[in-house]
């Protein structure tokens, strides 16, 4: 049975996601574009992705921090990247090169259709997409709770996710089962107005 807690919870995490689609609405394709560059700039800065040798990244939504510029260099500095694709109710990991056929899974998403991993022990960056995040971590998805069944399993690697400035909030209200990240990188503020309940933390 679900208490009045976790319906609330439910409630407050559904009404969170409605605010940030509505933030996302206040960007242009070109805005998102050019944050989008500045966050795959400066996570490629950080130590997280230079000593990294195996890399879970994601084919982004128009609505997600695009990955195209991180997927091209990694795979030109020689790292192993590996993409999620959808089976049932879980996500398994699919080699990605340059190459690699692609075709559209589940939710639009590009998948590969490389080889599977089976060891996923061997992930030492894992790079987390998401509606919105806390500056120490809380992560709020889609509410299918994909990532949140993966991640446990990649017991070796660091959880960073990456978001909009207008991603970043406050409180995210959070259960057991969600799973929090090891950092957050995003890009600075846009013209757009803010509403005062999803600004940024300073």
């Amino acid at each position: 049975m679900t208490s009045t807690a976790d319906s609330d919870t439910a409630l407050a995490k559904k009404a969170l996601r409605k605010q940030i689609r509505q933030l996302k609405s206040c960007h242009t394709a070109e805005q998102l574009a050019a944050m989008s560059e500045q966050v795959e700039s400066r996570l490629m800065e950080t130590s997280y992705w230079q000593q990294s040798r195996n890399i879970l990244l994601y084919s982004a939504l128009p609505d997600e921090v695009d990955t195209k510029i991180l997927l091209l260099a990694a795979c030109r500095e020689g790292k192993n990247v590996w993409l999620p694709v959808v089976v049932g109710d879980n996500l398994i990991l699919r080699s990605y090169q340059s190459t690699t056929p692609m075709h559209k899974g589940a939710f639009g998403i590009a998948e590969p259709q490389g080889e599977q991993l089976t060891d996923l022990t061997v992930i030492d960056l894992a790079i987390i997409p998401g509606m919105a995040f806390t500056s120490d971590g809380v992560r709020l998805g889609r509410g299918k709770g994909y990532y949140d069944r993966l991640l446990p399993r990649l017991t070796k690697a660091t959880h960073i996710g990456l978001c909009f400035p207008f991603q970043l909030v406050d409180n995210i209200p959070s259960e057991s089962h969600d799973q929090l990240m090891d950092d957050v990188i995003f890009s600075t503020r846009t013209q757009a107005s803010l509403s005062p309940a999803l600004q940024p933390p300073d």
